[in-house]
């Protein structure tokens, strides 16, 4: 396996993970009222998903279901809007979509369905499932002597889940050197910090006793991480992982590091204030949502 040319320079990457978190902001804020998105995961994976779809992964947007495509398996479900706002800029369907985020009968759903939204590898949503369905996929990669790569981009609360352990000893098991897992490791879960929650460890320990190799990695240095996912896994036959420090709610003073973000609804005067933070008037350009 030989390290990827990257697709992109470093201002770009910047300029597209900038780009991804005012569509989030944007596409929740549109959302119907009750349950409109989970803002806070969605900003912290922002820079990560821009590495992945402007830096490394080998994509055809008018083809979705390329054979030879890499895949892509967001198995933190709930973070679907920085997805759908990769996908809807790279191409795979028209950009005003992302109006109708979690609208009844639309095509985006809360969390990612593959039958419904073109470019989506995975349905996902129930955490630690989405893993398996990689190493899924990575196996069949190594079965058919394909030459695509998975990716795979998991919450640190998932990491509670028990199948997600289960899935690394069966990578490491069928020595899948095609699969590499990301951590968005932003410190925080739906019920509090994961300290509190379910304190993980040294979480490089952890992985690197069930065979991976894993490397720590700041999840918000955009170059950075498109450098590291290019490159080839140190040791032939494994599987790896970077654990992505992030923080919650990247990018807008007021939602970083804060719980309360994890889920809810963006009112009229937050949304300004997100978006001037973040060089975008309201009105502006970018990210444009109907």
């Amino acid at each position: 396996m030989v390290e990827r040319s990257l697709t992109a320079d470093a201002d770009e990457l910047r300029t597209r993970a900038r780009s991804l978190r005012i569509r989030i902001l944007k596409m929740i804020h549109a959302a119907p009222a009750g349950h409109p998105g989970h803002p806070g995961g969605s900003l912290s994976c922002a820079d990560i998903i821009a590495a992945l779809y402007w830096g490394v992964l080998r994509v055809r947007p008018e083809q979705p279901d390329w054979p030879c495509r890499d895949r892509f398996v967001l198995s933190k479900g709930h973070a679907a809007p920085a997805l759908y706002a990769a996908l809807a800029e790279r191409g795979f369907f028209p950009e005003e979509m992302l109006g109708t985020l979690r609208r009844p009968g639309c095509r985006l759903q809360g969390h990612p369905d593959m039958s419904k939204t073109p470019g989506v590898d995975m349905s996902t949503g129930s955490l630690g499932q989405g893993i398996s369905a990689a190493v899924g996929m990575a196996l069949g990669g190594k079965m058919d002597g394909k030459t695509y790569r998975v990716y795979t981009l998991l919450s640190d609360g998932e990491l509670n889940e028990g199948q997600v352990w289960e899935a690394a000893m069966t990578a490491y098991k069928y020595k899948l050197d095609n699969l590499t897992a990301i951590i968005d490791a932003n410190g925080l879960q739906n019920d509090g910090p994961i300290s509190e929650v379910m304190p993980m460890g040294d979480l490089l320990a952890k992985w690197r006793s069930f065979g991976w190799g894993a490397v720590e990695l700041d999840g918000h240095d955009v170059a950075a991480l498109a450098a590291a996912f290019a490159r080839p896994p140190a040791e032939p036959g494994q599987p790896r992982v970077f654990v992505a420090r992030t923080t919650k709610g990247k990018g807008v003073s007021f939602m970083e590091g804060q719980l309360a973000w994890h889920a809810g609804a963006i009112n009229d005067e937050q949304l300004a204030q997100a978006l001037a933070e973040l060089g975008c008037p309201s009105g502006g350009d970018g990210g444009a949502v109907s």
